[in-house]
Protein backbone atom coordinates (compact mmCIF):
# COMPACT_ATOMS: atom_id res chain seq x y z
CA UNK A 1 0.00 0.00 0.00
CA UNK A 2 1.60 3.44 -0.89
CA UNK A 3 1.57 6.15 1.90
CA UNK A 4 -0.37 9.16 1.26
CA UNK A 5 1.91 12.49 1.71
CA UNK A 6 -0.07 14.77 2.90
CA UNK A 7 0.35 18.32 1.07
CA UNK A 8 -0.95 21.40 1.97
CA UNK A 9 -2.51 23.88 -0.63
CA UNK A 10 -1.58 27.83 0.02
CA UNK A 11 -5.06 28.21 -0.89
CA UNK A 12 -5.92 25.20 1.87
CA UNK A 13 -4.48 27.47 4.77
CA UNK A 14 -6.98 28.32 7.48
CA UNK A 15 -6.97 32.22 8.58
CA UNK A 16 -7.54 32.57 12.43
CA UNK A 17 -7.53 36.20 13.46
CA UNK A 18 -7.12 37.01 17.61
CA UNK A 19 -5.51 40.42 18.82
CA UNK A 20 -4.66 42.54 15.93
CA UNK A 21 -2.80 39.61 14.21
CA UNK A 22 -3.60 36.92 11.30
CA UNK A 23 -2.45 33.43 12.03
CA UNK A 24 -2.08 31.13 8.44
CA UNK A 25 -2.39 27.86 9.71
CA UNK A 26 -0.77 24.97 7.38
CA UNK A 27 0.05 21.96 9.08
CA UNK A 28 -2.10 21.04 12.23
CA UNK A 29 -4.31 17.82 13.07
CA UNK A 30 -6.77 19.44 10.81
CA UNK A 31 -4.37 19.09 7.90
CA UNK A 32 -2.71 15.62 8.66
CA UNK A 33 -0.11 16.72 11.18
CA UNK A 34 0.74 13.94 14.01
CA UNK A 35 3.30 16.13 16.01
CA UNK A 36 3.52 19.23 14.74
CA UNK A 37 1.89 22.49 14.09
CA UNK A 38 2.94 25.30 11.81
CA UNK A 39 2.21 28.98 10.74
CA UNK A 40 2.56 31.79 9.34
CA UNK A 41 1.53 34.75 11.35
CA UNK A 42 0.95 38.17 10.26
CA UNK A 43 1.95 40.99 12.66
CA UNK A 44 0.51 44.54 11.58
CA UNK A 45 2.43 47.34 12.42
CA UNK A 46 1.26 49.27 15.60
CA UNK A 47 -0.14 46.05 16.89
CA UNK A 48 1.33 44.91 21.05
CA UNK A 49 -0.05 41.20 21.44
CA UNK A 50 -1.27 40.45 25.24
CA UNK A 51 1.06 38.51 27.08
CA UNK A 52 1.26 34.98 27.69
CA UNK A 53 2.81 32.25 29.01
CA UNK A 54 3.21 29.08 26.37
CA UNK A 55 3.50 25.50 28.28
CA UNK A 56 4.77 23.81 24.46
CA UNK A 57 8.29 24.73 23.42
CA UNK A 58 7.71 27.40 19.87
CA UNK A 59 10.47 28.03 17.46
CA UNK A 60 9.63 31.65 15.85
CA UNK A 61 11.48 32.37 12.77
CA UNK A 62 10.97 36.16 11.18
CA UNK A 63 10.49 36.42 7.77
CA UNK A 64 9.76 39.44 7.03
CA UNK A 65 9.78 42.97 8.58
CA UNK A 66 10.90 43.75 12.60
CA UNK A 67 9.81 42.86 15.84
CA UNK A 68 10.33 43.53 19.61
CA UNK A 69 10.07 40.18 21.97
CA UNK A 70 10.03 40.44 25.41
CA UNK A 71 10.81 36.93 26.66
CA UNK A 72 10.71 36.56 30.39
CA UNK A 73 11.07 40.21 31.11
CA UNK A 74 13.98 40.81 28.29
CA UNK A 75 13.35 42.73 25.57
CA UNK A 76 14.92 41.98 22.31
CA UNK A 77 14.42 43.75 19.03
CA UNK A 78 14.41 40.70 16.09
CA UNK A 79 14.87 41.90 12.37
CA UNK A 80 14.18 39.39 9.14
CA UNK A 81 16.19 35.92 9.27
CA UNK A 82 16.10 36.44 13.39
CA UNK A 83 14.74 33.08 15.27
CA UNK A 84 13.83 33.09 18.51
CA UNK A 85 13.18 30.05 20.98
CA UNK A 86 10.57 30.20 23.12
CA UNK A 87 10.94 27.53 25.82
CA UNK A 88 7.71 26.07 27.32
CA UNK A 89 6.84 27.75 30.85
CA UNK A 90 7.92 31.35 29.25
CA UNK A 91 6.55 34.46 28.96
CA UNK A 92 6.36 35.84 25.69
CA UNK A 93 4.94 39.56 24.71
CA UNK A 94 5.27 40.55 20.74
CA UNK A 95 5.07 43.93 19.71
CA UNK A 96 5.35 45.59 16.47
CA UNK A 97 6.80 49.19 16.51
CA UNK A 98 7.52 49.11 12.51
CA UNK A 99 5.63 50.79 9.88
CA UNK A 100 5.04 47.63 7.93
CA UNK A 101 3.76 44.32 8.48
CA UNK A 102 5.97 41.93 10.39
CA UNK A 103 5.75 38.32 8.84
CA UNK A 104 6.97 35.24 10.97
CA UNK A 105 6.77 31.34 10.73
CA UNK A 106 6.29 29.60 13.61
CA UNK A 107 6.59 26.05 14.42
CA UNK A 108 4.90 24.15 17.85
CA UNK A 109 4.26 20.49 18.49
CA UNK A 110 0.41 19.71 18.30
CA UNK A 111 -1.10 21.06 21.66
CA UNK A 112 -0.24 24.20 22.60
CA UNK A 113 -1.95 26.05 25.24
CA UNK A 114 -1.07 29.71 26.35
CA UNK A 115 -2.42 31.33 29.43
CA UNK A 116 -2.86 35.51 29.48
CA UNK A 117 -1.73 37.76 32.84
CA UNK A 118 -5.53 37.47 33.67
CA UNK A 119 -5.46 33.93 33.94
CA UNK A 120 -7.15 33.01 30.36
CA UNK A 121 -6.03 30.36 28.61
CA UNK A 122 -6.29 29.82 25.09
CA UNK A 123 -5.80 26.30 22.87
CA UNK A 124 -5.41 28.43 19.64
CA UNK A 125 -6.93 26.68 16.90
CA UNK A 126 -3.66 26.76 14.76
CA UNK A 127 -2.14 24.45 17.26
CA UNK A 128 -4.71 21.91 17.79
Amino acid sequence: MEAVVPVIRSSEAVVHEIHGARFVSYASPRSGSRELCAWRGEIPAGTKAPSHTVDREEVFHLLAGELLMTLDGRAERITAGDTVVVHAGSTLAVENPGGETAVSWVTTSVGLRAELADGTVLAPPWAN
